[in-house]
């Protein structure tokens, strides 16, 4: 069920390991796009724009959750990497320890302060009782997120990229059932689908957990590799800590954007939601091709095979870019179709946001390809920190956006937030890759 990738063409185990991964992402996206057609179709904008107004606080707390698991599993795979499997068993029991302790703290502080929140971000009254209906829901889902992403990153990092996938897409469906229930048969309204979200979550992380316990039998943990290890807890902190701050500082600036577009309106919240979601979706292979990244990174470092890294670099941003021309043109020719998607035919001027929005955003994926594949790259190469840097500069572009591109040129500066923080993260990322592959070589040489 492992799979070694340190051996072989970099091109092929690249995409044999995103492969799936893309396909798991994009259901993903998929029961997130039926979420937003169902609310915007059959609840209407307001309601719409409640569920966007909640999209960056959703992305701290919720992309904070699955930055620390994807920490957690870079120790894994280096010691998988090298062969130890005892020491990938401690590292998934401490792991599981660290995981439970942050779910509940997290989950009763976001639950107390969630309305608190909303009102600061100056969530519009009009959208803020839908707003915090969703998120409250989704919040009390914490501890669903990190059963989910912790398996799944324990399964990835011993080279398995097709079980989690198979899970997330049976909980797709599950989610999309649960929509059709919940929201227009029982009408729950944006509770309803923050419901299906949690309950799908559940099931993708219950059934990769079961499947994990039976077909992994290098990870039937003993009796006493259960002992939680400082040592190990401190490791697995470090990395997993700045890999959540990475996603929640990046979260920040999305959050002062967010503030920024909602003091423009429902309607413009509303736009930005639905482009958000078509551009999530056309991001899958960029999402993808950064957690093939991490694994790869962190195999061929546990093996010590260095210079494979540069090799699997190059193949990957070939795949990026390739890939970023397609989904441009896919916008450029189809963007008013899919903004149609989500909002009635008399809703001119939010659809002509939406395309403006995907049309501004898919011009800029050979950057956001290039974020992806450094970051997680470095980030399996075990620097986390270099990748809360390139989130520092995310945030900072992005709340240039919100305090002054917005007020000066309205909704073209909302559309303007994520390009700039893409130029500002690789002009960073892209030499701190060359230096913290310097640094590995000098540790090998002294090791040696």
């Amino acid at each position: 069920m492992t799979k070694d990738m340190t051996n072989g063409s970099p091109m092929k185990l690249i995409v044999g390991f995103a492969f799936p991964l893309l396909f798991g992402f994009l259901f993903q996206q998929f029961y997130n796009l039926v979420d937003t057609l169902i609310v915007g179709r059959f609840l209407g904008v307001d309601d719409l724009a409640g569920v966007g107004a909640t999209g960056s606080i959703n992305f701290l707390i919720i992309g904070f959750c699955m930055g620390i698991c994807s920490g957690f599993s870079i120790p894994i795979s280096h010691k998988f990497g090298a062969g130890d499997y005892e020491g990938v068993r401690r590292y998934v029991a401490n792991a599981t320890w660290l995981c439970i302790g942050f779910a509940a703290v997290l989950t009763v502080l976001t639950a107390v302060f969630c309305r608190d929140i909303l009102v600061l971000m100056r969530t519009p009254e009009d959208i803020i009782d839908s707003a915090y209906n969703y998120i409250f829901v989704i919040f009390l889902g914490i501890p669903a997120t990190f059963l989910y992403n912790m398996v799944s990153g324990v399964i990835r990092a011993l080279g398995d990229s097709k079980t989690p996938v198979i899970f997330l897409v049976l909980s797709s469906f599950v989610n999309i059932g649960l929509d059709l229930v919940l929201i227009i048969h029982l009408e729950l309204g944006v509770m309803g689908a923050a419901l299906a979200t949690v309950i799908a979550q559940i099931v993708a992380g219950v059934g990769c957990l079961l499947f994990m316990i039976r077909k992994f039998e290098i990870l039937h943990i003993q009796k006493d590799e259960w002992s939680a290890d400082r040592h190990m807890m401190g490791i697995l902190c470090g990395m997993g800590i700045p890999m959540g701050l990475q996603y929640s500082i990046t979260a920040i600036g999305s959050v002062v954007l967010q503030s920024a577009t909602n003091m423009l309106g429902s309607a413009a919240v509303a736009a930005v939601t639905a482009g958000g979601k078509v551009g999530g979706f056309l991001a899958c292979p960029f999402d993808a091709l950064g957690s093939t990244m991490a694994t790869y990174g962190g195999q061929n470092v546990g093996a010590g095979k260095l210079e494979r890294l540069g090799k699997g670099l190059k193949a990957c941003v070939i795949l990026g870019i390739g890939y970023s021309v397609i989904a441009f043109l896919i916008v450029l020719v189809g963007g008013e179709g899919l903004a149609r998607l989500f909002m009635k035919d008399a809703e001119v001027a939010i659809i002509e946001n939406i395309k403006t929005y995907l049309i501004f955003n898919t011009a800029s994926y050979s950057l956001l390809a290039l974020v992806n594949i450094v970051r997680f790259l470095i980030q399996g190469m075990g620097f986390p920190t270099f990748a809360i840097l390139a989130g520092v500069l995310e945030m900072i572009a992005r709340t240039i956006a919100g305090i002054v591109l917005v007020p000066m040129l309205g909704f073209v500066g909302v559309c303007m937030g994520n390009p700039a923080a893409w130029i500002l993260a690789d002009a960073f990322l892209i030499p701190a890759y060359f230096i913290v592959k310097k640094r590995l070589y000098k540790r090998m040489d002294s090791a040696n």
